[in-house]
């Protein structure tokens, strides 16, 4: 990203000249190695989008409002990100349409059995968590796209918190939209991908009108553009796209096989810790999760005990992670969350552990 806006500092897609030719060409570049590394069938199915909480919108109001009516059905799980709720919200007030709620089990868990007693002739889209933020679930997602496509239903997937931690393929998932953010990956805020079936992409209206996602402009009528550019109005973050490309390099020079056996191996190791100490209690241990660990503990407060391994050194989130139905369905307000990714290490795993304990013993006592 430095070294685009240092040497190669110029909008894309709009001049002849060099830097501009440069930059559309890194821009491009990125795109292509997104779509290859998720499994994409073509480039045009490849959106950027400023995260995913951008391509989930895009695609309630593009997808969704043209085609939802009165009476039909959203299908949702209960562990959805606020992200993955909020704009099925908003396209159900304006069409009439249903929210549907698949239960969470005691253990963090959703049963594929659960979704297909909530699936009906009236479900219309289905959007729901590869994995949960909040509590690392990982989702049934093939046997759940499977069953809706044979309803008749779209299936978009929320993949922010799957794509550091699992092999994503959309082909192989089955999924008509993919949705996921830099951030999560490694690379810069801001940026993000939506995946989108180019049938469906094709017959959409674009979401937002402007510059690029245009093909000829007159006062009487308006053309688009073709995919995926119909969909990437205006200048886009040229650096942060292209430092997204750069994170999927980072990614594939690595052993994946290896960094995620070592993921459940920082898993085990610090669901382990955890559980040796009193009174703590982890918040979703569903037999299939990532290397996330949310807990409470009584007496003592998330936000506390997020303060106070602060000072000595550790980093953990707090609250509710913007899922608050989550904690709804246990009961709590909020949760403190260790989230481990492939850099970590077992001796870190040990100093948070150490630093919990003694945040612990402050908080509650021995």
């Amino acid at each position: 990203m430095s070294e685009v806006y240092s040497r190669d500092c110029a909008n894309i897609h709009r001049a002849v000249h060099t830097l501009s030719q440069r930059a559309t060409a890194k821009y491009e570049g990125a795109r292509d190695r997104i779509g290859n590394y998720i499994g994409a069938s073509s480039r045009a199915e490849v959106i950027y989008t400023k995260g995913t909480t951008e391509g989930i919108n895009l695609v309630a109001h593009s997808y969704g409002l043209d085609r939802i009516k009165e009476g039909d059905e959203i299908l949702l799980t209960g562990l959805e990100h606020h992200s993955n709720i909020v704009p099925w919200q908003l396209l159900a007030r304006r069409t009439g349409a249903k929210l549907v709620v698949v239960p969470v089990r005691d253990d963090g868990d959703v049963l594929i059995e659960d979704f297909e007693a909530k699936l009906s002739e009236r479900t219309k889209i289905v959007s729901v968590a590869h994995v949960s933020n909040a509590l690392g679930t990982v989702l049934p997602v093939r046997e759940i796209t499977r069953l809706a496509h044979q309803a008749g239903a779209i299936v978009l997937l929320d993949g922010a918190q799957a794509i550091p931690h699992l092999k994503v393929n959309v082909q192989e998932l089955g999924c008509d939209f993919y949705a996921f953010s830099g951030h999560k990956l490694f690379g810069p805020s801001g940026i993000g991908i939506l995946y989108g079936r180019e049938a469906l992409l094709d017959e959409m209206a674009p979401y937002q009108g402007g510059g690029d996602m245009i093909d000829h402009v007159s006062f009487e009528e308006t053309t688009w553009n073709e995919l995926p550019y119909k969909f990437e109005a205006g200048t886009p973050p040229i650096a942060s796209a292209i430092g997204l490309g750069a994170a999927i390099d980072f990614i594939e020079s690595l052993d994946l096989d290896a960094a995620f056996a070592h993921e459940e191996s920082l898993l085990k190791h610090g669901t382990e810790r955890l559980r040796a100490m009193k009174g703590l209690e982890i918040i979703g241990q569903a037999p299939k999760k990532v290397s996330v660990l949310s807990f409470i503990a009584p007496g003592a407060h998330p936000s506390d005990i997020g303060t106070l391994v602060d000072t000595f050194g550790v980093a953990i989130r707090t609250g509710h992670h913007c899922a608050e139905p989550v904690m709804a369905r246990f009961g709590i307000p909020a949760t403190a969350r260790a989230s481990l990714a492939l850099y970590n290490t077992h001796e870190e795993i040990d100093i948070f552990a150490d630093a919990l304990e003694r945040a612990l013993s402050i908080l509650v006592g021995s």
